[in-house]
This record gives structure tokens, C-alpha cells and sequence, in this order.
């Protein structure tokens, strides 16, 4: 009987007291990027005190950083394995076993136990509730779902290809439902618009990228997309109007590959567009492309004013040229302003 309550000692307070010394050490080395030291002594802790899940959780992430993603797969479900509503470890999990592994099912599994698991709601009163989180957490969960089942169709092999609409379908109802929770993020709207356009989904496709426009005007991947899509349904003319905005943001950054692409694709498009016009089946009159309408004269007497506005905010009283407040606003809302999103929300799908 005494061996027995030594041995319960032993196990249960030494080991676990010499364990978490151990994990306060390696939360140290961590701290101050000391990966190698923190590996060890995260080891050596939970080989006496295994039951530390933070410690698992950040000992997977370090094996992320070292790209060790087999030992992050196993130090993730390690942490999960004594806390299973540990929820940033299932989501690290999930990451790890579609973008890294391409475990695609079991990503989806992990997503899957996020949305599905009850968690306790509590708050204190002005100063912390959890119900905000757990919400959050549940929309990034349907974001990365998506995200591995449209990766999941695009590896599809040559004998498989038939799932690829309903694995996109899959796809973008998890995006749907992301954008439910997350009002705000332009990722998860472009991504639904991703999903539709690869479907072929045109106006829902069309509307996503506009919203997603919206929310994040200097996103050059969104506005090139929608250029696209629209040169896809032969409106040159908004077509031309994204690609100049996708251009500009494009110029702004260090990606000349990328750049050069989008200017190749936006004299093909130029080009198409004076092909269209000279057609003698195109119709200005009654046209709602908005493509060459011209604009009557109280259009043109706005657009000379606001002209003369943005020439004179560019110009201090030094005479100096520097861009003003006024027009960076001008400039945002004119990149938020969608070209075709009239045509998206009041048509009907028809490609």
C-alpha cells in the first residue's frame, strides 16, 4: 500500500510539478525565438506531464516553422487528445493537413468538429465574453472548409472530374456560410466569387466580386477577376474599366510578373472593345452595357467640375503637386465603385 501511494506521488505531483517547470522553460525559449531549446525542454515536460496541451499546441507550431508538418500533425492531435475543444488546434490541424499534407477529408473532419461542438458560453460584464469568439471561430472554420474543398476539386484526377461541381458546391455553401458570420471579410466574399465563377455561375459570381469590392476596394486580384469574368460576357467596356484598376493597384507593387500580365490583358481587351463597337450589330441607343453612352450635359458640366476639383486639390499653395485627402477618398470610393453591378444584381444567370 505504501509502494502504490509513492507511486501515485511519484506520477502525479513530482512529475507533474518537474513538468510544468520544464514547459514554463520552454515558454521562455519561445519567447525569445529560442526554438531549439524550446522543442527540447516542451519534450521533456510532456514526457512527465503529457497532459499539458498548450504545450503540445505550441510545440506543433514550431514543427510548422521548421516544416516538419508529420510531427505538427501528431503535436496537434496530441493537444486536441487531452482538450478536445481546443479549438485553435483543431483549426492548425485542419490547416496543416489540407494546405501542407493535402489530407483534404481530414481537414474537413477538423472544421467539421469546430462547427459542430458545443461550446459553454460566459461572460463578465464589460470586460470579456467568449460568444463573440466562438462565432468568429465558427466562420473561419466554414472559411477554411471551403478552402479545402475547392482544393480538393482541383486535384481531382482525369477519372474524378465529375465530383468537381459538386466538391464547388460544397465550396461555396461553406463560404456562404462564412460570410453569414464574418459580414466584414472581403476573403471570404471573393472566395464565394471564386467558387461561382469556376461553376460558371456568372451573376452570382459577378455579385460576390462586387461585394468583395466593397469591403476591400484595393484588392487587385478581386477587380482583375471581375475583368474577367466580364470580358467573358463580352462587356469590354466594364471589362476595361476593372482591368485599369487592377492595373493601377498592380503598379503600386513589387509583383512586375503579375503586372505585366494584367497590362497584356488589358490591351486584348482594349482591342476587343473597339472590335465590339465597330460591329454593325452594336447599338449605342438603349444599350445597357454602359460601354460609349455619351453623357448629356449636365453630366458633362458635373464631370468638368469634379475635373477641376481633383486638378486643384493636387496643387498646394506652394504650387506644389501633392495628393490631398479629398482626393485619396475619391480615389477609394471610385475603386469600390464596381463596374457591372447593376447588370449582376438585376439579371438573371444565363452563361
Amino acid at each position: 500500500m505504501l509502494v502504490f501511494k509513492q507511486d501515485w506521488i511519484r506520477v502525479n505531483i513530482i512529475h507533474r510539478i518537474e513538468g510544468m517547470f520544464l514547459v514554463y522553460k520552454g515558454d521562455r525559449a519561445l519567447r525569445k525565438n529560442k526554438l531549439a531549446y524550446a522543442i527540447e525542454y516542451y519534450n521533456r515536460g510532456l514526457h512527465l506531464y503529457p497532459k499539458h496541451y498548450t504545450a503540445w499546441y505550441n510545440l506543433g507550431n514550431i514543427y510548422v516553422v521548421y516544416e516538419d508538418y508529420f510531427a505538427a500533425v501528431d503535436a496537434y492531435t496530441e493537444a486536441i487528445r487531452y482538450n478536445p475543444k481546443y479549438v485553435t488546434a483543431r483549426m492548425n490541424l485542419g490547416i496543416v493537413q489540407a494546405e501542407k499534407l493535402g489530407n483534404f477529408d481530414a481537414a474537413i473532419e477538423q472544421y467539421n468538429k469546430i462547427i459542430t461542438t458545443k461550446y459553454h458560453v460566459w461572460a463578465i460584464p464589460i470586460v470579456f465574453s467568449n460568444k463573440r469568439s466562438s462565432k468568429a471561430n465558427r466562420g473561419l472554420a466554414y472559411y477554411n472548409m471551403g478552402r479545402a474543398y475547392r482544393q480538393k476539386a482541383l486535384y481531382l484526377t482525369d477519372a474524378e472530374r465529375y465530383l468537381t461541381i459538386p466538391l464547388l458546391m460544397k465550396s461555396a455553401d461553406a463560404y456562404e456560410k462564412a460570410c453569414k458570420i464574418l459580414k466584414k471579410n472581403s476573403d471570404a466574399r471573393y472566395n464565394l466569387a471564386l467558387d461561382y465563377h469556376l461553376m460558371g455561375n456568372f451573376r452570382d459570381a459577378g455579385k460576390n466580386y462586387c461585394k468583395a469590392i466593397e469591403l476591400a476596394p484595393m484588392n487587385y486580384e478581386a477587380h482583375y477577376n471581375l475583368a474577367i469574368l466580364l470580358r467573358r460576357m463580352k462587356r469590354f467596356g466594364e471589362s476595361l474599366q476593372e482591368l485599369e484598376k487592377a492595373s493601377l493597384l498592380i503598379s503600386a507593387t513589387d509583383k512586375s510578373v503579375n503586372a505585366e500580365y494584367i497590362f497584356g490583358i488589358l490591351s486584348d481587351v482594349s482591342r476587343s472593345y473597339v472590335d465590339f463597337k465597330a460591329d454593325p450589330l452594336y447599338i449605342i441607343e438603349g444599350d445597357t452595357d454602359n460601354q460609349d453612352v455619351t453623357p448629356d450635359k449636365k453630366k458633362r458640366k458635373h464631370k468638368k467640375k469634379k475635373d477641376k476639383n481633383e486638378e486643384e486639390s493636387l496643387i498646394s499653395s506652394d504650387g506644389k503637386i501633392r495628393p490631398s485627402d479629398d482626393l485619396d477618398k475619391s480615389m477609394m470610393k471610385d475603386m469600390s465603385r464596381c463596374a457591372g453591378y447593376s447588370y449582376f444584381r438585376n439579371e438573371s444567370n444565363e452563361y
